[in-house]
């Protein structure tokens, strides 16, 4: 009988050999979908000399075959982990990045240290719904809104936030209903900001993730997410906060984006790896409008 090790060593060569960026942790993930176990399962069954059952070498080296053609990972098992989540994604919908998780943090920070009880939160462009699912999951008592635009998307938005009660809005999300206006808590948004020349070198980026999730048109990519920081003010009650993720190059103009927006206390912030990642600021507090009085 065929060892794990044995095949798991020539299936991380292999993975090498093709430009995979994580070969290692791509077989190990490939065997643990196949063999319906987790990491450490795979260790002992490895020091124990275990082999495989029925078809799974089989199954094995399909997926190895597919990994080296750049199909991504999660395509292929189905699954993304992202914060405390595991989410259902495949092919039409963006997979979600470690360093989003960074973005949905800062947004716990401001409910935690305003204290907020039962916080509405909105997620634009939600592809996935990592971030909604997350900031629900993560929030007891939150009231969450996911937004999606494609029709392609919105089945894996829906299969993933539903879960944890959120909210599913199939629609443009730069065009809202008035009647949230004025209500969120908190608005963060992953949209797409990639300029139309700066094409992705990642091939699990530029040929697998929907186009629609990627460019955010006009020559700085920041058309779409100016509209989206136009909808977020109008969102967010006084005081309310806004994060954006966006490109590392992109740093100052979403600096600038926002405060043309009319967002205060605009700051950017750094992921785990110190790479400019996200934006973020504050909802003014309107000065209420004095009633008009009839003169005679």
């Amino acid at each position: 009988m065929e060892k794990l090790t044995a095949v798991r060593l020539a299936a991380v060569a292999a993975l090498s050999n093709a430009g995979v960026p994580s070969p290692g942790v791509d077989a190990d993930l490939l065997l643990c979908h196949v063999l319906g176990i987790s990491r450490s399962e795979l260790k002992l069954r490895e020091l124990r000399g275990d082999g495989f059952q029925g078809d799974q070498r089989e199954q094995f080296t399909a997926l190895v075959a597919a990994r080296r053609t750049r199909i991504p990972l999660q395509h292929l098992t189905g699954v993304a982990h992202f914060r405390y989540l595991e989410l259902k994604v495949g092919p039409g919908v963006f997979t979600p990045r470690p360093e989003t998780e960074s973005v949905v943090q800062l947004g716990l920070d401001f409910v935690a240290e305003q204290g907020i009880d039962g916080p509405k939160c909105i997620d634009l462009c939600s592809g996935s719904g990592a971030i909604a699912a997350s900031l629900a999951s993560e929030l007891p008592g939150s009231t969450v809104w996911a937004v999606e635009l494609s029709d392609e998307a919105v089945g894996y938005t829906r299969a993933n936030c539903l879960p944890h009660q959120v909210t599913v809005l199939h629609q443009d999300a730069t065009n809202l209903p008035a009647e949230l206006d004025g209500t969120m808590d908190l608005v963060v948004s992953n949209p797409p900001y990639i300029p139309p020349h700066a094409i992705p070198r990642e091939a699990e980026v530029r040929d697998h993730d929907p186009q629609m999730a990627l460019y955010g048109l006009g020559e700085d990519g920041l058309q779409i997410p100016r509209a989206i920081s136009a909808q977020s003010m109008k969102l967010l009650r006084p005081g309310g906060y806004y994060v954006m993720e966006h490109a590392e190059v992109q740093k100052d103009s979403a600096a600038a984006m926002l405060r043309e927006a009319g967002f205060e206390r605009v700051a950017g912030h750094e992921d785990l790896t110190g790479r400019a990642r996200a934006t973020s600021g504050y909802a003014p507090h309107r000065e209420p409008v004095p009633p008009t009085t009839n003169r005679a």
